[in-house]
């Protein structure tokens, strides 16, 4: 869980600073471009009012000319450095220009005659760092009237105002970057509980999975052991042989689950066969052949439990191809059931069963050595071979809740189960 956490933080961390690196660039430029939408709608309502006041929206009489140059004397020095009046027909009929326009004008870039019938502005960054906004203002006598001239104006940002502009823009986009590391710091801990009640839940679900895997391995077992060790100690010692080979993840998982229902088909095998104390024969060895069919029918499509399927079905194999039910050869079994077979084999001869007693451990090795290349895979034989003192020196002694400890903790650590 921990390490869960660390790479939660981690990732909502990386997710929360990428949100703040985007959005507050972002909120920097709306803001700007707010405050520039504010500084040009009060431009234009003030120039439309200066003008209607002075009569320079009726472009049109015989004081046309007069009534425009007022006019546009009258926009200059306050809101606008420069100031131009055009008629309906796009001629400029008057012009008024401060000190600074002159010094602006050379620096402006050039337009054709006005033609435009909504308002709109250019926010100009010119040589030297000045900041120049440009009004295009339309002209009518009413609101739904025709165009009756035009009104342009250019009017430079002072630096008190653009500094107050870049101040409050950086306010904004500081506050949305705070906001975004807000967020995250809150999200942390409520997706971590979220995830700790899932991991819960998934974790009682994979608990009753086993245990279920568990029991019905130790009921079958039972049919023929006098204990349901058995599956304990063949499911440890090929899980041990396992991870020596690499094996790890689903494919160890499968392995597991696979040494514990392998018998799983002996259930349909008649206590008269099963529990024969002599060698069987020809028709009673067929019916006992039976048990990996009916294993393999039922853990096939059994959901959890049908990762068993391998082990299940291909046990019974032999590296020679002349194991049962298919006569798979080398690598055609699947390698669970080929470290399996070997682990079962050991158990088989080391253990005692009601129709014999446990072998010592040096003549239990010769059998298996004997099987090298027939029985068994060579690699996956003297790796087991390898390890087999240790083991079998662990085993013994042990009662059945002592392997099943063993096995439980090797569960834990493949399943991912937290303790």
């Amino acid at each position: 869980m921990q390490t869960f956490q660390r790479t939660t933080a981690k990732r909502i961390a990386a997710v929360t600073l990428l949100m703040a690196a985007c959005a507050s660039p972002l909120a920097w430029l709306v803001s700007r471009e707010n405050a520039e939408e504010e500084v040009v709608a009060f431009a234009q309502e003030e120039s439309r009012r200066a003008l209607t006041v002075q009569g320079g929206t009726h472009l049109d009489g015989t004081q046309t000319v007069a009534q425009a140059q007022l006019a546009a004397q009258l926009l200059t020095g306050g809101l606008f450095e420069i100031a131009e009046i055009y008629g309906p027909d796009g001629r400029k009929l008057a012009e008024s220009v401060t000190p600074a326009g002159h010094v602006l004008e050379s620096k402006l870039p050039k337009h054709g005659a006005p033609r435009y019938v909504q308002s709109y502005y250019e926010s100009l960054h010119l040589p030297g760092g000045q900041w120049a906004l440009r009004v295009f203002v339309p002209l009518r006598a009413t609101a739904a009237g025709p165009v009756t001239g035009y009104f342009e104006g250019v009017r430079t940002i002072p630096e008190w105002q653009q500094k107050q502009i870049l101040s409050d823009a950086f306010i904004v986009s500081l506050m949305v970057c705070l906001a975004s590391l807000i967020c995250g710091a809150v999200i942390y801990p409520v997706v971590v509980h979220l995830v700790k009640e899932n991991e819960d839940k998934a974790r009682q679900v994979l608990e009753s999975h086993i245990a279920m895997m568990e029991a019905l391995g130790r009921a079958i077992a039972k049919r023929d052991s006098d204990t349901g060790a058995h599956n304990y100690r063949v499911a440890w010692l090929a899980a041990s042989t396992a991870q020596v080979l690499g094996l790890q993840g689903a494919a160890m998982q499968s392995l597991i689950a696979g040494s514990f229902l392998h018998d799983a088909g002996k259930i349909g095998i008649p206590d008269a066969i099963l529990l024969k104390p002599g060698r069987l024969d020809e028709a009673e060895m067929a019916i006992m052949r039976t048990h990996v069919a009916q294993g393999e029918d039922i853990v096939t499509g059994a959901g959890w439990l049908d990762g068993a399927r391998d082990v299940v079905s291909s046990h019974h194999e032999k590296w020679d191809g002349s194991g049962y039910p298919r006569g798979l050869v080398g690598e055609g079994i699947a390698l669970s059931a080929r470290i399996f077979a070997v682990a079962d084999v050991f158990d088989a001869l080391s253990s005692r069963r009601p129709y014999k007693e446990p072998l010592p451990f040096d003549q239990v090795m010769a059998i298996l050595h004997e099987g090298r290349g027939s029985h068994f895979d060579p690699a996956v034989l003297d790796t087991f071979a390898q390890l087999a003192p240790d083991l079998h020196r662990q085993l013994q002694g042990l009662d059945e809740a002592a392997t099943r400890k063993l096995m439980t903790d090797m569960v834990q650590r493949h399943f991912d189960i937290l303790v």
